[in-house]
Order: structure tokens, then sequence, then C-alpha cells
């Protein structure tokens, strides 16, 4: 067959379709969601002539390997990974011309975590909220992939890129996270405060597309119990009842009851995407908004 499709081989850890996300619907409780290494899933659709919103694949530390039936151009950015046609090397990081019916594998990340797999015409799976990503946490979007899987590519529209490679940012050695402080940072003690932006905190194993979560030392709270829910944007920094601090990504829940004391810049999230566990973790806080006066009673619990 010469359908412009891709038969998924082998589909890896966890590979998902992303795009732009489908922010705006946080009113509806459905998260942003989209690729979290946004610059990294921009990068490999220039590479094939993509506008920056097509859907591309996000793989996940050990990647993926699928067969086109009909000749397409591929690219792989993210995190580096040995790229292979048939068996042999092809060039990471640049456009690389794949025939109908040959294996591209690509294979696990020698560092990093994410890997980005653009076709030339875009995954064209049906889109959803006008978006094609899929979303762990709501369940929209097209399933993760599975081995198996036919998904379907659009008709290539651009250009490829004419480069033999581009650089692309390594994955941090040491994740350093711009914050500013609040919401809710006066449910904090000055000293937890203190701790949030002077200490040294981990990426815990039990991160994922929800959330980083970081191992360190716990912020004590000034006032205990829980908020009514409320409001979440992606960057929230929540404190769990554990005290460690959780970083929101893009497939976030819209609203929870543990409270917020800080936000992560947006621009410094797509690092966060790469940093795998174990990596070095700092706050640094670059604001204050005027702190909101602590409750005067005791808050009723609520789980987020």
């Amino acid at each position: 067959m010469t359908d412009r499709a891709v038969l998924v081989v082998r589909a890896g850890a966890l590979t998902t379709v992303q795009d732009r996300g489908r922010p705006g619907h946080a009113h509806l409780g459905v998260p942003r969601s989209g690729a979290l290494d946004a610059p990294a899933a921009a990068l490999v659709n220039r590479l094939v002539g993509n506008s920056p919103d097509a859907a591309v694949l996000e793989t996940t530390l050990n990647g993926c390997a699928v067969r086109p039936r009909c000749a397409l151009t591929v690219a792989v950015g993210g995190a580096p990974s040995a790229v292979s046609v048939d068996g042999r090397p092809v060039p990471f990081g640049a456009p690389v011309r794949v025939p109908a019916g040959a294996l591209l594998d690509i294979g696990p990340a020698v560092a990093g975590v994410r890997g980005y797999v653009a076709f030339a015409g875009g995954v064209a799976v049906e889109p959803v909220l006008g978006s094609r990503s899929t979303d762990l946490l709501s369940g929209l979007g097209p399933a993760p992939l599975a081995d198996g899987t036919v998904l379907p590519i659009g008709a290539a529209r651009g250009v490829p890129a004419r480069v033999d490679a581009v650089p692309q940012p390594g994955p941090p050695a040491e994740l350093v996270l711009r914050v500013t402080l609040g919401p809710r940072d006066a449910w904090f003690t000055e000293r937890a405060v203190r701790t949030l932006t002077s200490r040294a905190y981990r990426v815990s194993s039990a991160s994922n597309r929800i959330g980083l979560r970081t191992d360190g030392p716990p912020l004590e709270r000034a006032v205990h119990g829980e908020l009514p829910s409320e409001g979440l944007v992606l960057g929230a920094v929540q404190v769990p009842p554990d005290g460690h601090p959780v970083v929101f990504l893009a497939d976030h829940p819209t609203t929870g009851g543990y409270p917020v004391v800080a936000v992560v810049r947006e621009t410094d999230l797509s690092a966060a995407a790469q940093a795998v566990p174990g990596t070095p973790v700092r706050f640094i806080a670059t604001g204050r908004p005027a702190r909101p006066a602590r409750p005067a009673r005791r808050a009723r619990s609520r789980q987020s």
C-alpha cells in the first residue's frame, strides 16, 4: 500500500501524539496538554516543512519504531538518540527521507527524557476541541500508541529545511526554575519559603506529563487544612500534604485544593520535560506579589 500513513512497529514506553495543545478550555475542566518540550516539537516541524501547530509524536525514554506506507520526510529531535532506517544510521536533528516500507527506528534517549518525531504533513488523527494532542489526565485525544497502531499522515505542504543538522539545547545537568511566589505562599512559614528558594531538590521518578514531582526538604505549613478547590495554571508549584513541591506540566488538573506556593515561568518548562529522575532542581524567586492575609480559622480539609 502507498497511502499516507505509518504503522507503529514498536510503541515504546509511552509515545503519544502531541501538538500545541488545547488552551482555553480550563472552564470545562480540560487541561491544556500539548508537547512538553514545545521548542523541540516546533523545531522538528520546521525541519520537515510543517507549520508549527502540526502534530508530532512525543516519545518517552526508549523511543519507538514505525514503518511508513509511503515515502516520507521525517525529523527526530528533543532527547538525543540514535536514529536508523532499515538498520542504517541517519542523522538526528535533520530531515531524512524514509522510503515506503522501511523501518524508522528511534532508539533510547542517550540523555534527557522526551524525543519528538515529525512527519512531513503532520500526524492527521481526528482533532478534539481543536487539538490532536493526547491528554493523559482527561483521556481526550488519541490513545497512547500501541504496537500495530496505524496513524494517518497529512499532505505535505512545505519544503524541508536544507540543513545537515541544527543545534539543540542539551538536557539540563541542573534544572533551574524561575518562579513568582504566590498566590498562596502565605500558607507556608517564612522558613519554608526560604527553603524552597535556597535549598536543592531533585526530580522524582514519580514525575509524568501531569507534573514534575520533587524529592527534598518538605515545606512547613503555616495554615493547616486546605483551600476550597481553585483554578490551577501551567507551571503552578502545588504542595500536597507530604510537603514536596509538584510543578504542574501540560496535562495538569484545572483545579485543586492544595496551596500553590509559586508559579514557574512558562519558558523554563521545556527544560523540565527533559530532566531525568535525580536531576538537581533549584527554584529561583524572581518576584513576589502582595502576600494575602492568612485565614483566621482552620479551613476544612479538601483533597486536590
